[in-house]
């Protein structure tokens, strides 16, 4: 893995990252059309991206161009920068944009500075970061070797913990894709997780999952199609919280799959899930 550049601090990067998050989320709330119109489509129909998208992550490229000139810019939408500095930022400027569109107060602005090329798996790896629900006043914040903390409003911040418990009595978060034969595949593979946990729990936004995990208010999480926006930041703050975050096979988390969870518990459910896969067979591709 990629060391992190001499005379970096990783603790001042997450404090960048969790007020450059907040401004973002302030954007996306008070800024927020009335009947807010979809300016095109991502994969299919039903997977959105709004103005608002655009505008938070705009907000993210200048501000994080002021704050640290030379570092790298990769987000979920249009916009982007390559860095000197060994550090490049990986947003989204809205995950859980169908809550967003629909009101429901699960979505949040991620932002994680990480080492590596964030465009190849297995290559890069967070080293501070934030998430941000500006609609809870939630924040979650991490950083290397720093532990993961959460903070609501103006209160002090509280370190937090992954919960223990056994497979049979785990909470488990997922989520799923926008395109129609993913869906399907991953729905099968539902079907094979749902008889040995306690429930499952779809909240729409995967960063917001992982610190849950962290939290512990999710016992355990997995989903496939995650990209590096979608879990950098929460990946650190599950990781510096006690959990194990990792693909199948146990290597860092990637689109194949993501789970995270307890050490104990994430290799419960990494058991049922190979076992689903393999009875599941090959997601079909059109």
């Amino acid at each position: 893995m990629t060391q992190l550049p001499a005379g970096t601090d990783p603790a001042e990067l997450a404090r960048t990252a969790l007020a450059v998050a907040v401004e973002a989320g302030d954007l996306i709330v008070d800024d927020r059309p009335a009947r807010l119109g979809v300016a095109e489509t991502k994969s299919s129909s039903t997977d959105v991206v709004t103005v608002m998208d655009q505008r938070s992550q705009d907000h993210l490229l200048a501000r994080l161009g002021e704050l640290r000139p030379d570092d790298g810019f990769a987000g979920e939408e249009r916009g982007g920068r390559t860095g000197e500095s060994g550090i490049t930022w990986v947003v989204d400027p809205i995950d859980g944009t169908v809550n967003y569109l629909y009101e429901i107060p699960a979505y949040s602005v991620s932002l994680a500075a990480v080492v590596g090329d964030p465009r190849t798996d297995g290559a890069w790896q967070p080293v501070a970061g934030a998430v941000v629900n500006p609609v809870t006043g939630e924040s979650y914040s991490a950083w290397l070797g720093g532990g993961a903390w959460r903070t609501v409003g103006d209160a002090e911040p509280q370190r937090l913990q992954v919960a223990e418990t056994s497979l049979a009595h785990a909470l488990c978060g997922t989520g799923f894709g926008y395109d129609a034969d993913r869906r399907a595949w991953q729905a099968a593979v539902l079907t094979h997780v749902l008889p040995q946990v306690r429930d499952i729990r779809r909240f729409g936004s995967a960063a917001l999952d992982l610190c849950r995990v962290a939290e512990g208010s999710l016992d355990v999480y997995y989903e496939r199609g995650l990209n590096p926006w979608d879990m950098a930041a929460g990946w650190l703050v599950a990781t510096e919280a006690g959990a194990t975050v990792s693909d199948l096979l146990g290597g860092p988390p990637r689109a194949e799959m993501t789970i995270a969870g307890p050490p104990a518990l994430h290799a419960a459910l990494g058991a049922v899930l190979t076992d689903a896969v393999e009875q599941v067979g090959p997601e079909r591709v059109r």
